[in-house]
């Protein structure tokens, strides 16, 4: 089996919606910013304020190119991780990418207070979801699919998964 990997922005449901897939495949499921963040020895939050973005995404690009090796798994992304044509790249040669996306206020309610979330440190979080949305939004399109998840359980979500990669 190819790889099902899952991205998409934050609060898009694409960990919850990639443990339930694994374990309905029966096949392991990684989230690359646990592998970042077990690298690390520190949280996302902490490698943004320890070391910023780019070191950030050297550590993702990193943990893309060592899941991309394997096969096999059903594989959540960061929401940033496709911004790099290289990770896409990477991401496409053994796997099919999967976009999932919200409506603003959908992301807005499901990442609460975004406080462990150092994208969205801005007092407009709204306004701050709106704008990497807006700067996202090209490399999301270049998906194999796009599923919207606004309306949709887990479960709806995982069962439209399973149609697309059967």
């Amino acid at each position: 089996m190819k790889n099902i990997i899952l991205t998409g922005f934050m609060g898009t449901g694409k960990s919850v919606v990639g443990r339930q897939l694994a374990r309905e495949l029966n096949t392991p499921f990684i989230d690359t910013d646990d592998l970042i963040e077990k690298e690390a020895g520190k949280s996302i939050a902490q490698i943004f304020a320890c070391h910023g973005e780019g070191y950030f995404r050297k550590l993702e690009s990193k943990a893309i190119d060592d899941v991309s090796s394997k096969t096999n798994m059903v594989i959540a992304t960061g929401g940033g991780a496709i911004v790099n044509p290289k990770n896409l790249e990477a991401l496409k040669k053994t796997g099919i990418v999967i976009c999932l996306t919200a409506s603003i206020d959908a992301i807005l309610s499901r990442v609460g207070s975004g406080d462990e979330r150092p994208l969205l440190s801005a007092a407009d979080k709204k306004g701050a979801i709106s704008n990497l949305l807006k700067t996202r939004e090209p490399f999301y399109q270049k998906a194999d699919f796009i599923i919207d998840t606004t309306t949709k359980t887990v479960g709806e979500v995982v069962k439209e998964i399973k149609k697309i990669v059967r």
